[in-house]
């Protein structure tokens, strides 16, 4: 009963603070933070709240979600998420490579790398609590997607979405091939992006090309590149170093093209698969640079406590930005956003 308190009122808190008008100001300016981090959470405890509301209305005890000892003392009197006690709550737990009083970009890219493993290995964790449905701890193609009968998978059609295209993917997570899918396997099929099984790499690959290759050969020719896929890596590269370092199409194209046939490969692609399917582990060493170019007031290569008290609403950014702003930039969607 107690815990169930706790949660109702780090639910009810979330919602208040997430429609508090405090600092919309800033929302223009967190545009690009918002593209940037996608689904990054900064902090922990805003992830634990999320995931508490996110299950709320579960039957079942989703016991995944860790305790938040003593939350209460986070929160104002009205309701709002103190975010200045919290950051110096973090500080410390970020300084510790060393525990000088200043947190390097490498220290900060490892706190939030880990806040998106835990943020994928929590969804996947949810998907087989609810899909596993024998309760042998794995989970079969008919137990994820049962909406498919045996016709629709005999038909084996590989239009995007359908049966025949879904259990590719699925056999491309299935490392083993015993026909069900373990966690680390379930986690490559629902974040496939995030996943180093090349031919999961390649599956991505094939299907984006499909997209793009306008005149259906196989390959990408140089208008093809130009036009659908050198934008969105020269978006991130940009970004990365500067944008007067960033390869032209032409040298981008001529990089990519190993056999120098004038025609990229699936195979060809793969340098530049993060750019064209970033996930979330892509969007956090991004958001990490963007933090550090934002907070960083002396651009001396180092965040002090200080310093990101002054900027604090950019760690906070998912909570003063609305869902839909970049909510979709180009059409690198979450593949099972159509389930």
């Amino acid at each position: 009963m107690a815990k169930a308190m706790v949660y109702t009122f780090l639910a009810i808190a979330f919602i208040i603070f997430f429609l508090s008008p405090r600092k919309r100001q800033d929302h223009h300016r967190m545009c690009l933070n918002r593209r940037l981090a996608h689904k990054v959470s900064f902090d922990p405890l805003v992830s634990s709240i999320e995931r508490s509301t996110d299950d709320k209305g579960l039957s079942k005890n989703i016991t995944y979600v860790p305790e938040v000892d003593d939350a209460q003392e986070y929160f104002q009197d009205d309701g709002v998420l103190n975010t200045t006690l919290r950051l110096m709550i973090l500080f410390p737990l970020l300084d510790n490579a060393p525990k000088d009083g200043y947190i390097s970009a490498k220290e900060l890219e490892a706190w939030i790398s880990q806040q998106t493993i835990d943020r994928l290995s929590y969804g996947t964790y949810k998907a087989m609590f609810w899909h596993d449905k024998d309760g042998d701890g794995a989970i079969s193609f008919s137990e994820y997607l049962p909406q498919f009968s045996p016709k629709d998978i005999e038909k084996k059609s590989m239009a995007h979405g359908d049966a025949g295209w879904w259990m590719e993917q699925f056999k491309n997570a299935d490392v083993d091939s015993s026909g069900n899918l373990d966690f680390n396997e379930c986690k490559d099929f629902l974040h496939p992006e995030d996943s180093d099984n090349e031919e999961i790499q390649r599956w991505l690959l094939r299907d984006k090309m499909k997209r793009i290759d306008d005149d259906h050969d196989g390959k990408l020719n140089f208008s093809e590149f130009l036009l659908h896929a050198y934008n969105i890596y020269k978006s991130y590269a940009d970004f990365e170093n500067s944008p007067a370092l960033t390869p032209t199409a032409e040298q981008m194209f001529a990089q990519l093209d190993t056999d120098k046939d004038k025609k990229l490969s699936v195979e060809e692609l793969r340098p530049i698969l993060r750019y064209l399917h970033p996930g979330e582990l892509f969007y956090a060493k991004y958001f990490t640079r963007y933090l550090m170019r934002e907070a960083d007031d002396n651009k001396d290569g180092y965040l002090t406590l200080q310093e990101m008290l002054n900027h604090e609403s950019i760690f906070y950014n998912s909570l003063y930005e609305d869902d839909d702003v970049y909510d979709d930039d180009d059409d690198n969607g979450d593949y099972h956003d159509d389930l």
